[in-house]
Parts: structure tokens; C-alpha cells; sequence
């Protein structure tokens, strides 16, 4: 099966083509950050309207790319939540028209979904069961697969994920938007230890997250130094070992608890390099092993909706005729595979 892919559930218009034989055939990604920077955030509308105006020459251009006319799709998938409703909209009403038009299947994915089974892109791919660690914008989640649609939550954020205390940080101490990576570039010349932090909800049992906590303390830290270039990268650097080692010691309960040996990390703050040389010290240290997927599929795209969509139309789920989306959507709720 060839699956179209359509991914427009925040500030990024991804494209993809997944074939069942043969693989990822193409993929394209228009990224809003010039659009949003002069607001310091995402504007919902404007974000909306962007994706009316890139989806369809990027469906052209990733056709195109794959070497596939129209006509040569046995499938359309597309983000159906969670995310902001007018962006899910332009995507789900896209994907159903064109499936509908060609007499084709559609499946509307959940967008964490796509994210925790990314890493099932690269070459050797993990195989269930496994522990999930979702990183993603508003999401921090611990997940136990037992297989695709086989989701059991043990832990998630009970305030900020730490995508949004990411954000959030760099933008109270005046980094340019969006935040999340040039904090963590900045941590990179900060000196380690210069800031110490608490490490939140590590000294009590369970694997939720709260970084809400953390975030008041850098706030009161930046309020209180010279705020010089020198002590703004020796908090990133603070900040930044606060959230990781966070991540990593819930990481090693919920592998610890299940019984599981492989980790599974997808989503935005997947990409930040001293999360992962940590998960992988983590996953040798257990006897266990670590997945990623590469750095383009950490944040939002059209290959891991693709994908995720071609396991379940491959399954015979799809949808009726009614566009639907999801701006909130438990992935617990989702069928097996």
C-alpha cells in the first residue's frame, strides 16, 4: 500500500509517503518559525491559514518527489488531534477530500501515536513490548506498548511537559523563539554544577512529571544573578541536567517496573543530544537498549503520520465520510492492531 501522509496538528505542514514494501518514498516538511517569532509563540489562526495556503503544492512536491502520480495512492492518512482545532481541520478536510475523491481509504491518526512509533522508521526497528517515553510539546509520557493500539500510560505530566518548561525558561530569560533548542545550545557552554536544581517529583515514588516547580526556580535564580551571557548559559546548563535527569531516573522506574528491556524516546526534546547520551548510558547500564528516531522525525511530520496510518488502513480500520478531530484524544482509547 502506498499511504499519503498529512501532518497539521500545531505550526508545521509535513507531508509524507509511506509504501508498505518498499518504505519511506518521500517526505517534506514547511516549518512556521518565521511566521510565529514576532509573536513568541504559536498564533492559532495564523497558523491555521499557513496550512491552507503550504498543504497542497507540498502534496504536489512530495508526489512529485516519490516519483507517484495521485492516482497511484491506495490510502490518505492525517492527524486527527490532539493538537489546535483550525490547523487539525485544514488537514482532516484535506485527507477526506482527497481519499474521497480518488475512492481511496482514510484514517485519521492520533498525533502521539505517530510520534511514539516513529523509531519504527529507522533500520532495526524496536519490537514490542517496550517502554515509551513521549516528549512532545505539551506532552511528557511514560507509555508501556505491548503492541500498536496495546497502550498502557504509567506516568505524565500533572502541569508543564518539559517541551513547554523548555520554552517557557528561554523565553523568560530573553532567548529568541522558539526557545526549546537555543536553550540547549546555550546549556552546551554553561558550566555544569554552576546552577544545581531540584530534580521534581524524583524523591517520592511514581512516574508522573511536574516541571512547573522547576521553572519558579530558575525564574527566582535569573531574577537574583547579573543575568550576564555567562550566567544565562550556566543556568541553561542547570536547567537543562534537571530536566534530564529527571527524565532518565523515571525512565529507569518505569523500565525497573515493567520488566522491560527497551526504551523508546520520540517526540521534540528526543532530539536534545544530552538526553540521549544519558538514555544511552541508561540502556547499557541495564543490559537493555534505547531508541531514537533521527532528528527530523523528533519534531511534527508527515512520515511518522504516514506510517502510523498505513499499520491501521493495513489493519482495515478506517473512517466514514464525516471530518472529525480530536483537540483533546486519549491514546489509550485507540483500537488494536
Amino acid at each position: 500500500m502506498r499511504i499519503l501522509g498529512i501532518e497539521t496538528s500545531c505550526d508545521e505542514t509535513g507531508v509524507a509517503v509511506y509504501d508498505t514494501d518498499a518504505g519511506l518514498r518521500a517526505h517534506t516538511l514547511f516549518s512556521q518559525i518565521a511566521l510565529h517569532a514576532a509573536y513568541g509563540g504559536v498564533v492559532p489562526e495564523l497558523a491555521s491559514r499557513d496550512h491552507v495556503r503550504k498543504l497542497l503544492p507540498l502534496v504536489r512536491q512530495t508526489l512529485a518527489e516519490a516519483g507517484l502520480a495521485v492516482e497511484d495512492l491506495d490510502g490518505v492518512a492525517y492527524t486527527a488531534g490532539p493538537g489546535l482545532v483550525g490547523a487539525l481541520m485544514v488537514g482532516a478536510a484535506a485527507g477526506r477530500a482527497l481519499a474521497w475523491s480518488l475512492g481511496i481509504p482514510a484514517i485519521g491518526v492520533h498525533h502521539m501515536e505517530g510520534h511514539l512509533l516513529a523509531p519504527l522508521l529507522e533500520s532495526d526497528p524496536p519490537q514490542p513490548p517496550f517502554v515509551a517515553l513521549l516528549v512532545s510539546g505539551g506532552h511528557t509520557q511514560l507509555v508501556a506498548v505491548e503492541g500498536v493500539g496495546r497502550y498502557r500510560l504509567l506516568g505524565e505530566s500533572l502541569d508543564d511537559a518539559a517541551g513547554e518548561a523548555f520554552d517557557k525558561t528561554a523565553k523568560m530569560m530573553g532567548l529568541p523563539y522558539p526557545g526549546g533548542p537555543e536553550l540547549a545550545r546555550l546549556a552546551a557552554t554553561g558550566r555544569p554544577g554552576a546552577f544545581k536544581f531540584s530534580r521534581p517529583m524524583t524523591d517520592r515514588p511514581g512516574l508522573d512529571f511536574s516541571f512547573s516547580g522547576l521553572k519558579t526556580q530558575v525564574l527566582l535564580a535569573w531574577k537574583a544573578s547579573d543575568q550576564s551571557d555567562a550566567v544565562r548559559a550556566d543556568i541553561a546548563r542547570g536547567f537543562e541536567d534537571a530536566v534530564v535527569d529527571t527524565l532518565a531516573i523515571k525512565c529507569e522506574r518505569a523500565l525497573v517496573a515493567t520488566g522491560m528491556k527497551t526504551l523508546v524516546v520520540a517526540g521534540g526534546v528526543g532530539a536534545n543530544l544530552r538526553l540521549r547520551e544519558r538514555l544511552d548510558t541508561l540502556a547499557k547500564r541495564l543490559r537493555g537498549r534505547v531508541c531514537f528516531p533521527r532528528p527530523e522525525f523528533c519534531t511534527d511530520n508527515g512520515a511518522m503520520i504516514a506510517f502510523a496510518g498505513a499499520l491501521r488502513l493495513q489493519a482495515g480500520q478506517h473512517e466514514n465520510e464525516a471530518v472529525t478531530v480530536f483537540p483533546r484524544w486519549d491514546m489509550a482509547s485507540l483500537p488494536a492492531v
